[in-house]
């Protein structure tokens, strides 16, 4: 049976030589196809990649941040988590006319109250959707505890799903959610969940987010008491950078290695209590980190 990672590598393969050439917001440009999936059997393996280093300590703090419904980058910061500064500091850097660095602005952010509350913050983006969504009444809405509530009692529903994308909020937000829409299905004891991400960076974003969304699969299944089943990805547009095709030839050079496991060391009382310490992954064995550039 082929290993699952090749399901990443021949996307990869196809967005190469066979991707349509499109100019996109950033202005570096893509190769870009549409309509992908992918499917991961959990109960076999963690979907971290192994044909190059995934940092998944920063994915898990992120998957921490967004069901906690912060939407600063300042406990992001405060675990060395700096994947989210580019966007507010661009619009720092843009307003203010200051020409600060990275490192002195994600200083400030950690340092200064005012600072991080005006400059910090991403507005309304996924924590804020997940967690507090707020309608047109005002009545706001946990869709992470009504998920977890309907799993619970009500596990062959078709409704077990949450999203991130409310167009009212869109303008506000530093970035509109990618990763935009979980459904969730309950089967035989075991819960699968399926992720449809409009945008997709296949090279720098897409390993993260296979990562997350098997994260919050095994969470959500541990505190459920069920079994893991599968992750099913779903991509819109499904995208290269033409700065990343280098580097994307490379990672087709490595042949994938065995999946590791996530162990879940305790199980809190709510989905809400996890923290950090309580994943570890054993048995990762990838080949070396590939750098590449983030498009903003």
């Amino acid at each position: 049976m082929a290993h699952p990672e090749y399901q990443y590598l021949s996307l990869l393969r196809r967005l190469i030589d066979h991707g349509a050439a499109r100019v996109d917001r950033t202005g570096v440009g893509t190769k870009a196809l549409f309509g992908e999936q992918m499917r991961f059997d959990l109960s076999a393996g963690f979907p971290l990649l192994t044909t190059k280093k995934i940092f998944h300590r920063q994915a898990i703090h992120e998957m921490l941040w967004f069901l906690s419904g912060d939407t600063s980058i300042r406990p992001l910061l405060a675990n060395k988590v700096r994947i989210w500064t580019d966007w507010p500091l661009a619009n720092y850097r843009k307003k203010s006319g200051e020409d600060i660095s990275q490192e002195d602005f994600e200083a400030r952010v950690l340092v200064d109250d005012t600072f991080a509350a005006q400059w910090g913050d991403l507005g309304p983006v996924y924590g804020k959707q997940w967690r507090r969504w707020q309608g047109p009444d005002g009545k706001v809405i946990d869709q992470i505890q009504d998920l977890v509530d309907g799993i619970r009692t009500n596990p062959t529903s078709r409704r077990l799903l949450f999203t991130g994308w409310n167009v009212a909020d869109l303008p506000d937000m530093a970035l509109p959610p990618c990763h935009m829409t979980y459904q969730f299905f309950v089967a035989d004891g075991k819960l699968s969940g399926l992720i449809f991400q409009r945008s997709a960076d296949t090279l720098l974003g897409l390993p993260w987010n296979l990562c997350e969304g098997a994260l919050l699969i095994h969470m959500l299944a541990h505190q459920c008491d069920l079994s893991v089943g599968d992750l099913v990805w779903q991509g819109g547009d499904v995208h290269l950078y033409l700065n990343h095709i280098p580097q994307a030839e490379e990672q087709l050079t490595r042949e994938p290695r065995p999946f590791p496991q996530l162990v879940i060391k305790r199980k809190p009382d709510s989905l809400f209590d996890y923290r950090f310490e309580d994943f570890e992954i054993t048995g990762y064995d990838p080949h070396p980190h590939i750098k590449a550039d983030v498009a903003v």
